[in-house]
């Protein structure tokens, strides 16, 4: 969970009664710990406080330092494939 990701899968449930109650404590609770809330009525969803992020510009970069690259993305995996079967044989 990350207030600047773009997606967070931590949330919570509460009735609307409890919502409208504790609303406005519960808007900055959102935004600091970026955990969703589900408002129900009558045990059934129908809405969702999450907390709001600016969009990035672009897509590109948006996961530096997130991913890890582990050996060498070039090296060959010793295995042959379908398609050079026939280029070995010949064919």
């Amino acid at each position: 969970m990350s207030i600047d990701g773009l997606t967070t899968t931590d949330e919570r449930t509460m009735s609307a009664t409890e919502f409208r109650s504790k609303c406005l404590g519960l808007i900055d609770e959102v935004f600091e710990t970026g955990i969703e809330i589900v408002i129900t009525k009558r045990g059934k969803p129908v809405a969702r406080l999450v907390p709001y992020r600016k969009r990035p510009k672009t897509l590109f970069g948006i996961d530096r330092g997130k991913i890890e690259i582990l050996g060498d993305l070039d090296e060959p995996l010793g295995i042959a494939w379908d398609a050079e079967e026939g280029l070995l044989d010949g064919k």
